[in-house]
């Protein structure tokens, strides 16, 4: 094997984050996926600044390893087009809302009966069925919806949107994992399946402890600013160069009073266990950012990492993009375009020792590739697939 899906079929109706997202992590697999989209204009995303050479930076990191295809799905003729791909594929992946697909003559019931193999998977906000699932939803609906929003930032501020799309990110995970997990079911039982996620289920799947400790200790979770909740002096501190670090101790707080030359503390009843620690976490603190703010950025880390304290200067875009960890991983690649030049961006995340993943090309144009795939897929001829662009079908 080449590649680990490297016989998979994928039809990507999804647009944004979330369903492509998932599609991209199957492509770098190996799969050939179908980028399906709305002839002459894409999906809205395309629009999206910044922009460069005309093309969405937004698009460009979700949607490598893709071939595109457009079909006018409000038709009859491109409804009927996509059941006849359904034949050929292993997996549809679609983020409407739900119901839509069904509108359109394409609910499980219709394709799995074209195709008993086919996997659908079902990315949307709060699941196909319940009293929410009609309602729109984006990610930060998600993380306000989930509580995830309510234990984030500042004690004495409000609550705060996580800096990035992490329930779409989470939630195309899950539903990439669903489809790996359906994929290996199907050597067993001959026929696919529906994968359903969520962005709402994702999010509450990441609260950590906080159902169980609302329901059994009637004990709520807080916002904790940076702070970790377990193992003081964790958190954030300026340094005499004005730059942030962050310091782990949890359980290696021995390390870090003797890093600081401060073993006496090992000895002082408030700071002598891990559950002492915990009621004295202010004090801690004040310690911590009093040796800190005294020394330069490289200092603390130098002095901390000799006793093996985790810790890090916190780092800005500039610095992750100069990460010589991240350049020895590949994390940071060059993926060409069909301008021309390349864009960079994440490499590859997992790393399989027999059977790599790779980039193998950037963002597709819109319909660029449906001449190709309408004859790998269907046999369709050239002058076949010319008479449905020139009824507008495709």
């Amino acid at each position: 094997m080449a590649s680990v899906l490297e016989n998979i079929r994928i039809l990507d109706l999804s647009r944004f984050i979330a369903g492509p997202y998932c599609s991209m992590l199957l492509g770098d697999m190996g799969a050939d996926v179908v980028k399906i989209e709305t002839p002459g204009k894409g999906e809205l995303a395309r629009n999206y600044e910044p922009q460069v050479d005309g093309q969405s930076l937004y698009t460009m990191v979700f949607n490598r390893n893709k071939r595109g295809l457009t079909i006018n799905l409000r038709s009859p003729e491109g409804q009927e087009l996509l059941r006849e791909l359904v034949k050929e594929a292993d997996v549809l992946v679609e983020n409407f809302r739900p119901g839509t697909l069904e509108k359109m003559g394409c609910g499980w019931d219709v394709l799995s009966e074209i195709n008993p193999r086919l996997i659908l998977a079902r990315i949307s906000g709060f699941g196909q069925t319940g009293p929410y699932a009609q309602k729109p939803c984006f990610d930060v609906i998600a993380q306000s919806m989930s509580g995830l929003m309510d234990v984030t930032g500042d004690p004495d501020g409000p609550p705060t949107v996580i800096g990035t799309y992490v329930c779409d990110y989470v939630t195309a995970m899950y539903a990439t994992i669903g489809i790996l997990g359906a994929i290996e079911a199907r050597h067993t039982t001959g026929r696919g399946q529906v994968v359903d996620v969520s962005l709402l289920d994702s999010a509450v799947s990441m609260l950590t402890t906080a159902i169980p400790e609302r329901l059994m200790l009637d004990r709520k979770m807080t916002r904790r600013g940076n702070r970790d909740p377990y193992g003081p002096p964790t958190a954030s501190y300026k340094t005499g160069d004005g730059d942030w670090v962050y310091i782990a101790c949890g359980s290696l707080f021995p390390r870090f009073a003797k890093a600081i030359g401060r073993e006496d503390l090992l000895e002082d009843e408030r700071f002598a266990t891990f559950a002492a620690r915990g009621g004295h976490t202010k004090e801690l603190e004040a310690i911590a950012a009093e040796w800190i703010a005294e020394r330069s950025t490289t200092e603390v880390l130098e002095t901390l990492e000799r006793e093996d304290v985790p810790c890090t200067k916190i780092a800005s875009i500039d610095d992750v993009v100069e990460n010589p960890q991240l350049a020895h991983r590949n994390q940071i690649v060059n993926v060409p375009t069909k301008t021309g030049r390349d864009v960079p961006m994440q490499g590859v995340t997992i790393h399989l020792s027999e059977t790599p993943l790779s980039i193998r090309t950037g963002l597709p144009d819109v319909g660029g590739d449906s001449a190709e795939i309408l004859s790998d897929w269907l046999g369709y001829s050239e002058g076949r697939v010319e008479q449905l662009k020139s009824e507008g079908f495709i």
